[in-house]
C-alpha cells in the first residue's frame, strides 16, 4: 500500500488505537475517534462519562509528548486485511482556530457528535512517520 492510500484508509477509518507512555514508562492505548487534518491525526476529549476529566492520556504527553496511533481493518477474508499506524509529536489545545476545526470535523464524521460536540481539549498526533500493511 502506497503513502496515499494508506492516508485515505486512515482518514476513513471509524476508530484509532491511540498509544501513549505514562510518566512511570509504561504504554497506555485507548479507542478513540479521530480525524484527519493536513499532516496531523486529531482526536478530542469528548463528554461521554469519564471518571476525571484529567485523563491519563493527557498526563502521559505532557511528559512524553510522543504517539502513536494505529486503525485497522479485519476480515475473516485475510486479503482484506489491513493497518496503519502514525507515529509523531504531540501537542494538546484547546479553543484555538485548530481546535474549532477538528471540532467541526469530528461533527461531520461522526453523527454522534452533531447534537453534542466535543468540548475538551484536542490531541494533534503529527504524522511524523507513517508504516502501513495489507494483506493478500
Amino acid at each position: 500500500m502506497d503513502r496515499a492510500d494508506a492516508l485515505e484508509r486512515l482518514a476513513l477509518a471509524r476508530v484509532g488505537h491511540f498509544a501513549s507512555i505514562t510518566p512511570e514508562g509504561m504504554p497506555h492505548v485507548v479507542a478513540v475517534t479521530f480525524v484527519v487534518i493536513g499532516l496531523n491525526v486529531v482526536h478530542m476529549i469528548d463528554d461521554k462519562p469519564k471518571t476525571t476529566q484529567r485523563l491519563q492520556r493527557l498526563l502521559n504527553v505532557e511528559t512524553t509528548p510522543t504517539a502513536s496511533l494505529l486503525a485497522d481493518n479485519y476480515d475473516e477474508d485475510w486479503a482484506s486485511l489491513w493497518w496503519v499506524r502514525v507515529d509523531g509529536e504531540v501537542t494538546v489545545e484547546k479553543d484555538t482556530e485548530n481546535w474549532w476545526e477538528a471540532r467541526a470535523r469530528l461533527k461531520g464524521k461522526y453523527r454522534q457528535y452533531r447534537n453534542s460536540p466535543p468540548s475538551g481539549p484536542a490531541i494533534f498526533l503529527s504524522i511524523d512517520r507513517l508504516n502501513a500493511w495489507e494483506g493478500g
